[in-house]
């Protein structure tokens, strides 16, 4: 930790993950870091019933409590506080990130639906965490009717909206419990929430109306659109649209109730809502255009600055302004990563292997291609390129001679094959990307990082903190205290950046190109309509579980 000095200035950075938020004093001019703390989130993931002895869920939901969001300003933000030693009237300003698209549905004046008693057990009432996948079939409507009518906006999202974004959830509310819908005056991203909660006014980020709203061109989705989706559905841009400002804006000031969560000054600044992953951008001081930005954890998201609009096909969106001002934000991402990996440490490996550390130790050691193996990576669908959130994992190539190492480095390759293919499709559309980044928790497991310097035969840098998305947000909340006339000066003094820390081995890229082919051929199969066997287990599972005797709620664990 740096020293503390009596008249530099601070700024807090919050990071709402999806189990915990994390809160970081940063120094305002050279973005040290003084001080953290993480504070986990009472409920978790809520994906099998809700709460209190609420009702089981169906397959794909996941959902939150945001009392667990204010939690983390009433604990973590003064545990940072007191980790740094700082003053808190030193610090001049607060910012926050989020995973996207998280959204609730609330009153006219921010209170959320789920925290109205006769509502609590409803579940369309909840926090719609950004990997509920359940609203898959309100995104093929929307997809479908967009193309049959060539609305201008879908090119701009690659051609398919997500499942996870705003419109399919808000839809699928619509569907299946309009009460919920017609009580829900606002349905509000969880950045622009929180955002709320501090200041007390109400505000939208053009990241998340840009990215998760539709909103290109100054506009969202006409009336008429939404009409032919449900009649029922034209007043939903109501319930989204609000107050719109750019990225590092101030959004308010830090109001009496917040100061009292936090033990920070009343009216500090407090930093425009932000995305977890495109605040990383500045953090890793990676705005300039070509330089592409992963941040790895659970999932990954890759953010990327261009010089011009493109349509990317299968990519999240392209939004003005959307990473910063002045440039066009690109925006890409596997909604299965960390997760696939934990998921086969915690189910697929036998004791003696059931630690990424033994796994990886030992997957290190095969020369690359002898596993035999080549995986898709979908446990949890697929984002980009292919947007459809039904797809499932695949292993081709086992044997009775394959070992837990095998699978593990064949999933780790599998993930990296995903960013390829990502890579690519931009390089396709005219957005070239010269260099990777990574920021987030899997930076540390150094064979992953290896992998994919080698698999997209790119260098590959890594962001110089640990919290990136952290700094980013206390970035932005340095500029929207006026300490910096704009983001890309405070990343050029707050950011940090390791530069080219892994560089592509040529006898390994000649093997993964050859690999890479596979997963190339096995992806189109299964994931472009050739064999849709993946939808019709899915489809057959769903119908088992729906038939089945119902479970009490009791029985089911909430997941946290």
């Amino acid at each position: 930790m740096s020293e503390v000095d009596a008249s530099d200035r601070y700024v807090i950075g919050v990071d709402f993950g999806t189990l915990s938020g994390r809160a970081l004093v940063v120094r305002v001019r050279d973005g040290a870091e003084l001080g953290t703390a993480v504070h986990e989130y009472r409920h978790g993931v809520i994906e099998t019933a809700l709460p209190d002895d609420g009702p089981a869920l169906p397959p794909d939901w996941a959902l939150q409590d945001p009392d667990d969001y204010r939690d983390v300003l009433r604990h973590a933000v003064p545990a940072a506080l007191s980790a740094a030693g700082v003053d808190p009237a030193r610090v001049v300003g607060i910012g926050i990130d989020f995973t996207a698209c998280t959204v609730l549905p609330t009153l006219a004046d921010g209170t959320p639906l789920c925290e109205i008693p006769e509502l609590r057990h409803r579940p369309h009432a909840w926090v719609k965490l950004w990997k509920h996948h359940a609203a898959q079939p309100h995104a093929d409507r929307i997809n479908a009717l967009a193309h049959e009518r060539d609305e201008p906006w879908i090119g701009r999202y690659g051609g398919k909206i997500s499942a996870e974004w705003q419109f399919a959830k808000g839809l699928q509310i619509l569907d299946e419990d309009p009460e919920v819908y017609r009580r829900a005056e606002r349905f509000i991203e969880a950045a622009d929430w929180i955002v709320w909660q501090l200041c007390g006014v109400e505000t939208r980020n053009v990241c998340t109306a840009g990215y998760k709203g539709i909103r290109q061109d100054g506009r969202y989705p006409s009336p008429d659109y939404l009409a032919a989706l449900d009649p029922g559905f034209t007043d939903f841009v109501t319930k989204l649209d609000g107050p719109l400002l750019p990225l590092g804006a101030r959004a308010g000031a830090l109001d009496a109730r917040a100061a009292a969560w936090t033990g920070l000054p009343e009216g500090i600044a407090v930093a425009v809502g932000n995305v977890d992953a495109h605040v990383t951008a500045a953090a890793a001081q990676a705005l300039r255009p070509g330089r592409l930005v992963a941040i790895m954890g659970t999932s990954t998201c890759h953010v990327l600055n261009g010089t011009h609009p493109a349509e990317v096909p299968g990519m999240c969106g392209v939004v003005d302004g959307g990473i910063s001002p002045g440039a066009w934000g690109f925006e890409a991402g596997q909604s299965g990563v960390g997760d696939i990996f934990g998921w086969f440490v915690r189910h697929g490996a036998p004791a003696g292997f059931d630690s990424h550390e033994r796994l990886t130790e030992a997957a290190a050691a095969q020369p690359v291609g002898a596993h035999g193996l080549v995986a898709l990576d979908w446990w949890n669908g697929n984002r980009s390129l292919l947007v459809n959130h039904d797809l499932s994992g695949l292993i081709v190539g086992l044997t009775l001679a394959t070992r837990p190492p095998d699978v593990y480095r064949a999933l780790l390759e599998a993930t990296a094959y995903g960013t390829r293919m990502i890579v690519e499709a931009f390089a396709q559309a005219g957005v070239p990307v010269d260099d990777l980044v990574v920021a987030g928790g899997l930076t540390s497991n150094r064979l992953l990082m290896q992998i994919y310097a080698d698999v997209t035969n790119r260098p590959l840098s890594i962001i110089g903190s640990a919290q990136g998305p952290a700094l980013g947000s206390a970035i932005h909340a340095a500029v929207a205290a006026g300490a910096y006339p704009t983001i890309h000066e405070a990343s050029a003094a707050m950011g940090r950046i390791e530069e080219a820390v892994y560089r592509p081995v040529p006898e390994n890229v000649r093997v993964y190109d050859a690999l890479y082919a596979e997963y190339r051929a096995l992806h189109d199969h299964f994931g472009r309509g050739a064999n849709d066997v993946m939808l019709r287990l899915r489809a057959i599972r769903n119908a088992a579980a729906d038939a089945a005797p119902a479970r009490t709620p009791a029985s089911l664990e909430v997941v946290g």
